[in-house]
């Protein structure tokens, strides 16, 4: 058996196909009903954005990376056990016989399930490269920035016309010429 931890941590549940949104739903009125929001500190479902073709014209899409999965931020400890894995959705924690592990520390930076507190000295007007995500390599134009939630606002010309896309401050660097 697993004991209480007293560090928040992120695990891997198993969902049915295509109720990712629904365990979600659930886990959160379960937190609500049974007074978690100290135990229990965020669910995230995978998702990315991709770039489609569809009837001959292309668009940003949102999809599931993982499907049938969703991570969740919690002390863990024996007693929730029951109270997440009979949750409807769920199927259960991905781990030995079903039974919880924590992902490891590179395993949360490389699924981008915290924020990584970014210092820069990018500015509004300067030019930026796009280092990561469907825009990748594509260079742009910040129009606007907000330090708080780590993001900026870059014009891209994507499709033949000037795109506005929000970016987390990650994803791009200030882009130099060398000469």
């Amino acid at each position: 058996m697993i004991e209480h931890s007293k560090e928040p941590k992120w695990y891997v549940l198993h969902t049915f196909s295509g109720y990712e949104n629904v365990a979600k739903e659930n886990l959160e009125n379960v937190i609500e009903k049974f007074n978690l929001q100290d135990r229990i500190f965020d669910i995230v479902i995978p998702e990315e954005t991709v770039i489609e073709e569809k009837n001959g014209k292309k668009k940003l899409v949102t999809r599931k990376s993982m499907p049938c999965y969703i991570y969740i931020k919690m002390i863990y400890g024996d007693d929730l056990w029951h109270n997440i894995t009979r949750t409807r959705g769920v199927t259960g924690f991905v781990g030995p016989k079903g039974r919880p592990l924590p992902l490891e520390d590179d395993e949360v930076i490389r699924q981008r399930l915290e924020k990584i507190k970014v210092e820069t000295d990018i500015e509004v007007g300067d030019t930026v490269e796009i280092i990561d995500g469907p825009l990748d390599k594509m260079t742009g134009t910040v129009v606007s920035l907000n330090p708080e939630a780590d993001q900026l606002t870059v014009s891209v010309e994507m499709f033949g016309r000037e795109n506005k896309v929000e970016l987390s401050f990650e994803q791009v660097h200030k882009y130099t010429v060398n000469n």
